[in-house]
């Protein structure tokens, strides 16, 4: 039996080689989720890459506004406040609940990069998790707030409140009206306690930092949510 001349050996890895560089742009075509370099869409479903692109949101208001344009989303941007490390350039005000439902009060003003968080929680977590719990809709948020400049509480540390990076949610509106507060229903015995552990479970691959009732007394009331940018894109959920 001949042997098979080297030339066809070479001829067939690189036949194989080359469908398989084919197959892996493809690939990179129909899953941009999951490539860094390509460009942040909100329709798009969360990836690998999904937490980089949005904590670099937070450092490129130019790119951030575009996003929200490129998904038809219709907001208010409001002033710049603040300067140096209390500079806030990028809070906005949605103005209707096809991305993220009512806020209460309505001038909270997170930064673009934490409403667009916001926005793939709401899609991937929030209403999920409500019409599973409870069959219907989550229809407002009540936050405590968003823009505050001040040093993490017992640190040196910058709060990411000071540039409107971060917003403090403290309870869920759902269409019947049946109110979810965190200061009231984290440790009962039932649904909504379900409910909102599992919120705060589903939130921590898209937030940089998620405080919950269990981190200390002081968030016994509320969720802190933030897009910090860490060393090597670490995370914190609690």
């Amino acid at each position: 039996m001949k042997s098979v001349r080297p030339y066809l050996i070479w001829l067939g890895i690189a036949v194989l080689l080359t469908l398989g560089a084919i197959r892996g742009m493809q690939w990179v075509r129909d899953h941009p989720e999951h490539i860094p370099t390509a460009p942040f869409e909100i329709a798009h479903p969360q990836g690998w890459a999904t937490h980089r692109k949005l904590v670099a949101l937070a450092d490129d208001d130019a790119a951030c506004f575009a996003a929200l344009n490129r998904a038809g989303a219709g907001y208010e941007r409001r002033p710049v406040v603040g300067t140096g490390a209390c500079r806030a350039s990028q809070r906005m005000v949605l103005t209707g609940d096809k991305f993220v439902p009512t806020t209460r009060p309505a001038n909270a003003a997170p930064g673009c990069a934490v409403t667009v968080a916001m926005a793939l929680w709401n899609r991937d977590v929030v209403q999920p998790l409500a019409q599973k719990h409870f069959g219907q809709r989550v229809v407002a948020l009540e936050n405590l707030g968003s823009y505050n400049c001040r040093k993490i509480a017992g640190q040196q540390a910058q709060s990411q409140h000071s540039t409107a990076n971060a917003i403090d949610i403290s309870a869920f509106i759902l269409a019947d009206g049946t109110r979810i507060a965190l200061i009231n229903d984290w440790d009962d015995a039932d649904v909504r306690r379900e409910f909102l552990h599992e919120v705060r479970d589903g939130s921590c691959d898209l937030f940089s930092t998620v405080l919950s009732p269990d981190y200390n007394q002081a968030h016994a009331d509320h969720f802190h949510f933030d897009m910090a940018d860490r060393t090597a894109g670490w995370s914190v959920c609690r």
